[in-house]
């Protein structure tokens, strides 16, 4: 398995550590993989997620899907993107905090996405 280190605002590793201090995730890393597969998921269908008990995670966080697996979340992730592409940063800012409470799952994962534009 490889390492790679990536830098995240100390807000939203606070958030985290909060998810992994109630037990919602065993572990920071655990949260962080599932996190990137999640995304990918999202963003390429085919993608063959390798994460350990994805599936199970998954359906304890019970996660709304729309209509044909997509969802308002994969539009979010791809304005998202889009803004940290161009380094629109404030841009992203304001549209996670417009559509997402600060604590919502959604808003950590677009967080944590925004975040590896930043560097």
């Amino acid at each position: 398995m490889a390492k790679d280190t990536v830098r995240y605002p100390d807000a939203v590793v606070d958030q985290i550590d909060g998810l992994v201090d109630d037990g919602m995730f065993e572990s920071k890393s655990e949260f962080y993989r599932f996190s990137a597969e999640y995304v990918l998921t999202l963003v390429d269908p085919d993608h063959d997620v390798e994460t350990f008990n994805f599936d199970e995670i998954k359906a304890e966080l019970d996660i709304p899907e729309g209509d044909d697996g997509e969802s308002f979340f994969l539009e979010a992730v791809i304005t998202v993107r889009k803004h940290g592409l161009r380094g629109e940063f404030e841009a992203a800012e304001t549209f996670i905090d417009d559509h997402y409470e600060p604590t919502d799952r959604e808003s950590l994962v677009l967080e944590e996405l925004l975040g590896t534009y930043r560097d």
